[in-house]
């Protein structure tokens, strides 16, 4: 992660956004403090695999597969 002032931000952004685009993180400041930072726009999609689990389980808890089980279906696709 890169950190840069103000400043520096302001003047030099196409080059910081470009960074950002190759998957950096940067970390702006002002007078050494942390005020923002710049991530790339698909870091919210990333998931951790618990909540996708959870997401999956709720996902078939209201659905039903009808007269088959799970199990059968599996079977069945062994036999071809």
């Amino acid at each position: 992660m890169h950190t840069v002032g103000s400043y520096e931000a302001k003047t030099h952004l196409s080059r910081l956004l470009q960074m950002v685009a190759k998957g950096e993180s940067v970390t702006i400041t002002k007078h050494g403090v942390p005020i923002a930072r710049l991530v790339p726009a698909n870091a919210d999609a990333k998931r951790k695999p618990a909540q996708v689990i959870e997401e999956l389980r709720e996902f078939r808890s209201g659905r039903k597969l009808g007269k088959l089980s799970l199990r059968k279906m599996i079977e069945e696709g062994r036999r071809f």
